[in-house]
Formats: structure tokens, C-alpha cells, sequence
């Protein structure tokens, strides 16, 4: 369904046309006519489907802009997703006049949050804790407020956020409006929909449809000491633009950071010891393309809501199922392809078994890369972005040095060039190394085998072509044995006869000669 087909104000429209969106996601087309209907809702559905529309378009709808007092309120369960859906619901009512939202969260100078409630404020978006340090100062009221959206509720439940959100639906008026999302439905949830809402209508994802389609999902199999390996040579192999790597603790977290920047990665972590400032900075690296990995805890990756996040990676496997539904949500959003993978060792076979039961869809297990196969296209990514480099750029003076090094040393430019590649690549470990170095024996193992048959039947060939020749040799010689035995035999039988003619000429002369004495006897 499009959001033009909808019913929607033209000018909330004008505002969803310029962020791109035109087609609803599921969540959003079963759960934005139910809110606009002025009804309660229980909507499951995980990050990114699209949850900060279905309930942002409704609460704008619902502003009215002659009044000065807060008439929406949002909780969510971190900084980054307080800011995160204020931006959102912000470019969403751009051009609704009279509509201004306001992000309320811990960690930003107080004093700076009471000059951005000053004036007409319609919707804020904050944090529990703040929102009720608000409350008590009194610099938030609520008494007009006509929808209270809880997003997230499940990981506020987890960050220990019950009594907060308890206190905070207490205190907002009783014919509010109040929605509930959640990416799991656990006993916790059920009870706070019971008593603080009001026949409230469940809107749900079908369980087929909980991980993203768009999503390739994968895993190796690899032991617990070569992990740190493994990961860095499927970064090398896959070569990810933006990727999110989640570990279970701030400590590897942290660990993995420095190694990797260590190797020369664009590597940053994120986790609830770090100061908002330091957070902020991370952020902004992440959200504009200047990071390529972020490594997070899933709490600290709550907030994180980046469109254009190509792949996610399961360093350590998630504690329960629910937080990969979470994790892999990060990639594959607005319509993109992503990718999961995770690292698992032969233990946590079990694991991948009960997430394909869990999710419904399938997790194939993939073969490691070689090390050759991943420097290789670590060397082709990094030849790729020294000539985007070159392009538009004046290189001559630089050129020149190395030109006239390359003549005072007699090398060649494109050894110098071979050789910058090679510090590119970064460094190489131990492992890594024997492995390509046995793949290369492998595959020269392999080309000998594959030569050696062809060998066998050469010389096969020869020796069979060595008995035919020696067997035509021995009958030819049968044959001139035999002839030369019967020109013998004819040459003998030949003399034989001609000794015989011999005779009988010696006979017949001798009768004529006696013949003729007779005659001459007779005429005297």
C-alpha cells in the first residue's frame, strides 16, 4: 500500500516524498489506520521495518499547532534512538507548520535541554531517566498530552527500566492514546500493556517474516583461539563498506577494537562506558561513511539506525535468540540487501539449529577462505582505491620523486609501486602466512597430479608403441627369414632340375650321337 492511498495530510506526505518513502512496510500499514483510528496498539515488530512511521505519522496527525503544550511523547530505550526518531519524525512533519520535536536524553548538559524546552514544543522523544528528571524539576508537563508511545519496550525491560516506565504512565493523562512496540513479547510486556493501556489492538509481524528475506545469512565454523584470524580474513575477503561487528562484552569489545585498528582497520567501539561525547563522535563517523567497522554490545546497538549498514558480524554468538532477530536487523533495510555472519565454534553448533527453528528461515554453514584468496582481494580493493585516488588529483611532484629515486637506484617504478602495495596490505600474521604458503603447495600438488596421469599414459603410449615396433620389426624379419628360405628352396630345386636337364641333354646327345654311328653303318 502507498502512503498516498492512505488518507494521510498532503503535507506529512510532501515531507515522506523528500526522505523517499512511498510504499508501507507491513508494520506500517496494519498499525497506522488503527492509530489513527484513535485506538490503543501492541505492535511486534523488529528494528527495522519501519516503526518510528507507523507510530510518527499518526502522533503528527494528532499535533494541534494553536496549542503550546506537549501532545506527544516517545520513550525509547538509548540516546541514539531518542536521536535517531526525533530526526525522523522531524523531516517527517517539515513541512506541517506549527510541529516541533525535541530530543530529551542523559549524558547532554541539562541546562542546554531547558533552552530547547522553552516555547511551543509538540512532541519530545527521550530517554526513561531523563524524561522523569524532567518531571520532577517540572520543566516537562504532561497534562495535555494525547499519545504516549513506548518503543523498544522489551530492551527497556532488559536495561532495567520497568519502575521508570511505570511511573512515567502514571503520571500521563488517562484518555491518552498509548502505543507499545516491541520485537519480542515477553511476560513484562504483556503486564504493562494490561495495565496501562486500554483494549489495546496487537499488530504482529507473521513469524516467517521476523528476519528480513533480503538478508543472506551464514556461518563459519572456526576454533575459539582463531577467531581474531578469521574475522580479519573474512573483512579482507568480503570487503564491506560499512559493517557492524557485536560482541557480548565491553571488554572484547574494546580488545577487538585495538586489534583491529592495530592491523590497520577503520575500527570503532561503542558501549555504555563511553561518555556522550565520545558516543556522538562515533556516531557521526559511522552515519556519514567515515567508519567502516563499528564494534558494539547489543545494548549500545539499540540505537544505531543506519540505512546503508551492508553486513553485520557475530563475533561472539547473542545469549538469546531474540538479540539476533535485533542484531541482523541492522542490515538489509529500505529495500537493500545485507548479510549476517557469525563465528561459531563446533560447540555452538546447537545454537545455529535452534535460530533456524526460531526464525524460520535457513543459516548456511560456508567454508573458510584462504589466506591467498582473501590478500588477493584485499590487494585488488586497495590497487582500486589508489586509482580513484589519482583521478582529479595533481600527483606530478610526487610522481617525480619517485622517478628520480628509481633512476638513482636503477629499480623499476612498478617494483616501488608492487611495494607500497605490500605495506598497504598491512601486517600479515604467522598463520596466515603457512597457509598460503601450504595453499600454493597444494595447488602445485595438485597440477603434478593432475600432469603425472598424463606422464603415465605418455610413457604407456611409448612402451606400447616400442613392443608394436618390435613386434612389426620381428614379423618383418619373419617374413624375410621365410622369403630368403624359399628363394633358397626354389633356387635349390631350380638347380636340382637343371642338373637333371643336364643329364637328359648329356642322355639325348649321346643317344643322337649313337643314332647317327648306326646310320653311318648301315649306309656302308
Amino acid at each position: 500500500m502507498k502512503f498516498s492511498e492512505s488518507g494521510i495530510n498532503s503535507n506529512i506526505l510532501k515531507g515522506l516524498d523528500e526522505m523517499g518513502f512511498s510504499e508501507m512496510t507491513p508494520i506500517q500499514e496494519q498499525a497506522i489506520p488503527v492509530l489513527m483510528r484513535g485506538r490503543d496498539i501492541i505492535g511486534q515488530a523488529q528494528t527495522g521495518t519501519g516503526k518510528t512511521a507507523a507510530f510518527g505519522i499518526p502522533m503528527i496527525e494528532q499535533v494541534s499547532p494553536p496549542s503550546k503544550h506537549i501532545q506527544g511523547l516517545v520513550l525509547c530505550p538509548t540516546r541514539e534512538l531518542a536521536i535517531q526518531a526525533a530526526d525522523e519524525i522531524s523531516k517527517m512533519s517539515k513541512y506541517v507548520p506549527g510541529v516541533k520535536t525535541v530530543a530529551i536524553y542523559g549524558g547532554q548538559d541539562i541546562e542546554r535541554q531547558f533552552r530547547k524546552l522553552e516555547g511551543h514544543v509538540s512532541i519530545v522523544i527521550g530517554t526513561p531517566g531523563r524524561i522523569m528528571d524532567h518531571m520532577r524539576r517540572g520543566t516537562l508537563d504532561f497534562h495535555k498530552l494525547k499519545m504516549l508511545v513506548l518503543d523498544e519496550a522489551d530492551e527497556m525491560l532488559n536495561m532495567g527500566f520497568r519502575e521508570d516506565i511505570e511511573t512515567i504512565c502514571r503520571e500521563m493523562p488517562s484518555d491518552r492514546q498509548t502505543a507499545l512496540f516491541s520485537a519480542t513479547m515477553p511476560r513484562e510486556i504483556l503486564e504493562i500493556t494490561e495495565e496501562f493501556q486500554k483494549d489495546a489492538e496487537l499488530v504482529r509481524v507473521k513469524a516467517e517474516e521476523l528476519t528480513i528475506p533480503l538478508i543472506k545469512q551464514t556461518y563459519y565454523v572456526v576454533k575459539g583461539r582463531q577467531k581474531d584470524t578469521s574475522l580479519c580474513r573474512l573483512l579482507d575477503y568480503m570487503s564491506p563498506k560499512r559493517a557492524l561487528i557485536f560482541c557480548n562484552t565491553k571488554r572484547k569489545v574494546d580488545e577487538l577494537t585495538l586489534m583491529l585498528k592495530a592491523k590497520g582497520y577503520s575500527a570503532e567501539a561503542l558501549h555504555g562506558d563511553l561518555s556522550q561525547h565520545q558516543r556522538d563522535r562515533v556516531m557521526n563517523l559511522f552515519r556519514n561513511g567515515n567508519l567502516e567497522l563499528l564494534l558494539a554490545t547489543d545494548v549500545a546497538a539499540r540505537g544505531i539506525d543506519v540505512d546503508d549498514v551492508d553486513m553485520v558480524f557475530n563475533y561472539d554468538m547473542p545469549q538469546d535468540m531474540e538479540y539476533y532477530v535485533h542484531r541482523i536487523g541492522r542490515t538489509g533495510r529500505a529495500g537493500r540487501k545485507g548479510r549476517a555472519v557469525s563465528l561459531i565454534t563446533n560447540r555452538e553448533r546447537y545454537k545455529i539449529e535452534s535460530l533456524m527453528d526460531y526464525c524460520n528461515t535457513e543459516i548456511k554453514e560456508k567454508e573458510m577462505p584462504s589466506a591467498g584468496s582473501a590478500l588477493t582481494v584485499k590487494a585488488y580493493k586497495n590497487v582500486s582505491e589508489a586509482m580513484d585516488y589519482c583521478r582529479d588529483k595533481d600527483l606530478m611532484p610526487y610522481m617525480k620523486i619517485v622517478y628520480k629515486k628509481c633512476v638513482e637506484e636503477s629499480m623499476d617504478p612498478l617494483e616501488v609501486a608492487a611495494a607500497f602495495l605490500r605495506v598497504s596490505l598491512g601486517e600479515i600474521d604467522q598463520q596466515a602466512a603457512e597457509e598460503f604458503h601450504a595453499s600454493k603447495l597444494k595447488k602445485a600438488a595438485s597440477r603434478a597430479a593432475k600432469a603425472e596421469p598424463a606422464r603415465e599414459d605418455d610413457d604407456t603410449g611409448r612402451r606400447r608403441k616400442s613392443r608394436s615396433e618390435k613386434a612389426g620389426r620381428g614379423e618383418k624379419a619373419g617374413r624375410g627369414a621365410r622369403a630368403e628360405k624359399k628363394k633358397k628352396e626354389k633356387s635349390v630345386k631350380k638347380e636340382k632340375k637343371g642338373k637333371k636337364d643336364g643329364k637328359r641333354a648329356k642322355s639325348a646327345d649321346k643317344n643322337r650321337r649313337h643314332d647317327a654311328g648306326r646310320g653311318r653303318t648301315r649306309k656302308r
